[in-house]
């Protein structure tokens, strides 16, 4: 059995003491992700700081942007009247995710830790770089199928598991933290990074700072967006491809555009050449199709996920395509 100490904190600042004064301790909310990971000895912190009666849970708008607690709920979130009203693609996006039961348990900012599930890492007999830095990649030549095709390294190809974060990152989203030096604001799309060559650090968190909170600025996307996600099995599977798409549209002219793919890289993947190739043209099924195509390039397969390079743009046409309401 894995020895550790267990405390509460009350509050933030206690929270991010806790963590400063042991050298491997690991705080815990729902534990989704966390218990696993003990559970089969990939991970074994000697302290677990339990963060649950800090209140941050709270989901409310306020200065043209909505802020949601790092302890709220991935339900309570996908449920909320707000995000449903002003950001449907979140909504759509947690309910895609894993069970029911598991949504009940898992936070916001436990979601945004989750580590991958490549089943290299997972099992300690299998060599993995993420795991233990230096012991190599497994996945390079061995099982790939639900592997990278974007940013890969030669130490890792693992893709990032979430389906929030791939709706977060295309909708803008800010991640505030704090740490003994105070708080600081990450953009999404830079909280998560790709494995390089140290693929063992999942995201851009100094030591012993704390997700507090991630904030979304208003946008114009309510109407028109739509979360695609193509898995093995209809429920509680991880994505193949995902695609969070979202257009702002006058008329049938498409204004802005927001698109991001999940199941393909180590982190949520944005899309910003084929947003822009969206601006200004009309909301229709040639225009996706061109699109689609810009946002594949640079693509690599691997022995088995070949064919996410046809998939992919496949998944970004239908997304757009529903949020355009074309289907």
């Amino acid at each position: 059995m894995i020895q550790f100490q267990y405390e509460r904190a009350a509050t933030t600042k206690a929270a991010v003491n806790a963590l400063a004064n042991s050298s491997n301790a690991k705080f815990i909310a729902g534990g989704t992700n966390l218990v696993d990971l003990m559970k089969r000895n990939i991970t074994a912190p000697t302290k677990l700081v339990d963060i649950n009666q800090i209140p941050l849970k709270d989901i409310q708008q306020q200065n043209g942007k909505i802020s949601i607690g790092a302890l709220a709920l991935n339900s309570r979130v996908a449920e909320h009247k707000l995000i449903i009203e002003k950001h449907p693609l979140l909504s759509q996006a947690l309910n895609a995710g894993a069970s029911p039961q598991i949504r009940n348990m898992a936070t916001v900012g436990g979601n945004m830790m989750q580590r991958t599930r490549c089943h290299y890492f997972y099992d300690t007999a299998l060599p993995c770089n993420k795991r233990e830095p230096g012991s190599g990649c497994g996945a390079l030549e061995g099982l790939n199928r639900m592997h990278a095709v974007f940013g890969t390294s030669e130490q890792c190809i693992a893709v990032h598991p979430s389906d929030m974060c791939v709706a977060l990152v295309a909708l803008d989203a800010t991640v505030l933290v704090a740490g003994p030096k105070g708080e600081r604001r990450i953009p999404f799309e830079e909280f998560h990074r790709l494995p390089g060559n140290q693929p063992e650090k999942d995201n851009t968190l100094q030591n012993n700072e704390m997700i507090v909170s991630v904030e979304i600025p208003d946008n114009a996307f309510g109407k028109n967006s739509h979360y695609m996600k193509v898995r093995d099995r209809a429920s509680y599977a991880f994505a193949l491809v995902s695609v969070a798409a979202a257009l702002n549209l006058d008329g049938k002219v498409i204004k802005e555009a927001r698109l991001a793919m999940g199941g393909v890289a180590h982190k949520p993947w944005r899309l910003k050449e084929a947003e822009k190739a969206l601006i200004g043209k009309p909301a229709t099924e040639e225009t996706f199709r061109q699109a689609a195509e810009i946002a594949m390039q640079g693509a690599k397969a691997f022995k088995y996920n070949a064919f996410k390079l046809k998939l992919g743009p496949n998944v970004i046409v239908e997304a757009l395509k529903n949020a355009a309401n074309l289907v």
